[in-house]
């Protein structure tokens, strides 16, 4: 009979992996809000004043007429460019707001599905595994192929390209050795990273005095740019402080450390790493890719300690046949036998055990099973720790053609008499 219990649909645990979905239009949303907020404040303010300071001098006869029509222009130009901007971050808005319903959209199909044999759960977990994809491809560079696949798919509204390609552009122009992009952004975020006491600012800095250090500039200018951009920062990190002090008394190719390493060319992939990290944490988006967070859940669900343990006892009865003497007549059909039917038997009951999944499940966790369920009651537990139904290794022993009173080990191979068996007993 089948388990309904397990093929019912547990709606929270599948949005579990889904909140980037929302949670990156919604911060996306708050930036924009936050950016044209900033451009009313700064521009209404300095429309302010040069009206105040307008209106002072012209009742104080303090400017022509031409001068009041030049800060009239000057007001209406502002208040032009404003709109120009405004009408921008509304496009964005508007743009945004298109996403999340189409992902909330996308979400709900879910809630109308209730058990995994629904066909409807078949299509709806195949256009998940393509977003799966999709951000995995977006987080390892390869943003045409990402493109071209999410426009096959019909699902542009459903992926994060635009957010990806832009931080893929300031990673690869600090891998070539330019920081003025990354610097550009922490400008633009500089509240948000301060909350989160990212320091990714200030290593920026250090790689820009660095730089002027390794080049053929004054010192001066190394020193003028530690008082602006690295001194302030004492009080936080006082020791990269100290150790950017003492790099004016080395040049790059120096032996000590630890101003070897400052040299050292590998910063750039250092601070590359350092960015995505701080991009992706202040959109809050998991710092690894949800393709590598599924595969981990779903290999762990299925792991159990049989799964490598037999591929030890494989390889274990593999090197004591490669010790063992040339065999003889009617050995041959024996191992061969064996090998076949261990082989068949991992291959197509657990996908754990194939060449395939083996290597990737051995480091994740074992399943946590809540329920056992027990599909022989006629238990027996074999010399080597192994528990079978009884009933499944004589039919078992039936299909090898062993001899009367032998069974064989399901997995391993292994043969013993049934007077080894002992019966077992689950209370």
């Amino acid at each position: 009979m089948a388990d309904h219990g397990a093929s019912k649909i547990n709606h929270d645990n599948h949005l579990l992996l889904d909140q980037p979905l929302l949670r990156l239009p919604h911060e996306l949303l708050r930036k924009n809000i936050r950016s044209a907020h900033y451009h009313i404040e700064w521009d209404t303010n300095a429309v302010k004043d040069l009206l105040k300071e307008t209106a002072t001098n012209s009742i104080n006869q303090k400017a022509s007429k031409q001068d009041v029509v030049n800060n009239l222009d000057q007001m209406l130009a502002r208040m032009r460019g404003l709109k120009r901007k405004l009408s921008t971050y509304a496009e964005e808005e508007n743009r945004l707001y298109r996403q999340s319903t189409a992902r909330v959209a996308h979400l709900r199909e879910l809630s109308d599905v209730h058990t995994v044999e629904d066909v409807k759960y078949e299509a709806w977990s195949r256009q998940r595994l393509d977003r799966l994809i999709v951000d995995y491809m977006l987080r390892h560079g390869y943003n045409e192929s990402a493109d071209a696949l999410a426009k096959e798919r019909n699902m542009l509204e459903l992926v994060d390209i635009d957010t990806f390609v832009a931080m893929s552009k300031i990673r690869q122009s600090l891998e070539n050795g330019s920081v003025q992009e990354a610097l550009a952004w922490c400008n633009e975020n500089k509240k948000e990273l301060r909350k989160m006491q990212s320091n990714l600012e200030f290593m920026l800095r250090c790689q820009q005095y660095i730089e002027l250090n390794r080049s053929s500039c004054p010192k001066l200018d190394a020193i003028a740019h530690a008082k602006k951009y690295i001194i302030p920062f004492s009080n936080t990190y006082p020791t990269e402080v100290s150790h950017i002090a003492g790099l004016l008394a080395y040049r790059s190719d120096t032996p000590h450390e630890p101003y070897a390493s400052l040299y050292n060319s590998a910063r750039w992939k250092m601070l590359a790493d350092l960015f995505t990290d701080a991009h992706l944490k202040l959109l809050g988006l998991p710092q690894f890719p949800l393709l590598h967070i599924a595969l981990s859940s779903g290999l762990s669900a299925l792991k159990t300690p049989a799964c490598h343990s037999s591929q030890q006892n494989q390889s274990h009865q593999g090197q004591k046949s490669h010790k063992s003497a040339t065999p003889g007549p009617g050995q041959d059909d024996e191992q061969e036998t064996r090998s076949h039917g261990t082989a068949s038997l991992q291959t197509s009951v657990c996908p754990i055990c194939s060449t395939e999944l083996n290597a990737l499940a051995r480091n994740v966790p074992y399943a946590h099973h809540s329920k056992s369920h027990l599909l022989e009651h006629d238990l027996v537990l074999l010399p080597n720790g192994r528990v079978y139904g009884k009933a499944q290794l004589d039919e078992y022993a039936d299909k090898s053609r062993l001899d009367e009173g032998e069974v064989k080990d399901l997995v391993t191979g292994e043969r013993f008499r049934e007077d080894e068996l002992k019966k077992v007993f689950i209370t």
